[in-house]
């Protein structure tokens, strides 16, 4: 089961420990194999909309910063009980925020 983890943008500045804990954590899920791609997201986005004929080209930010996602995870893992685990360490890690999670079908 492959699911796309998308972290928020938090207030709080990342600090040493912070980077430290979280490069031991992505290198751990590498190395088992179930992080499959890792990065940050540009602030901004584009937004294309489709109604009949017509496509809308927008250029963003569209949300404030704070609910802007700041990057993502793409994993694949055994069930949605190992998911939900792994998110619950992220978070432990890096403290308050919020995480949105989508299933990815392939």
């Amino acid at each position: 089961m492959r699911y796309l983890m998308m972290s928020k943008n938090t207030d709080s500045t990342p600090d040493e420990k912070l980077y430290a804990e979280m490069g031991k954590f992505i290198e751990e899920l590498s190395a088992a194999g179930i992080l499959l791609a890792t990065g940050g997201l540009a602030p901004g986005g584009i937004r294309m909309t489709a109604v009949g004929d017509e496509i809308t080209v927008t250029d963003g930010p569209f949300a404030e910063a704070k609910e802007a996602f700041g990057g993502f995870a793409l994993i694949e893992v055994r069930s949605e009980e190992e998911m939900l685990e792994l998110g619950r360490r992220f978070l432990r890690i890096v403290g308050d925020g919020e995480s949105i999670i989508h299933q990815v079908f392939a």
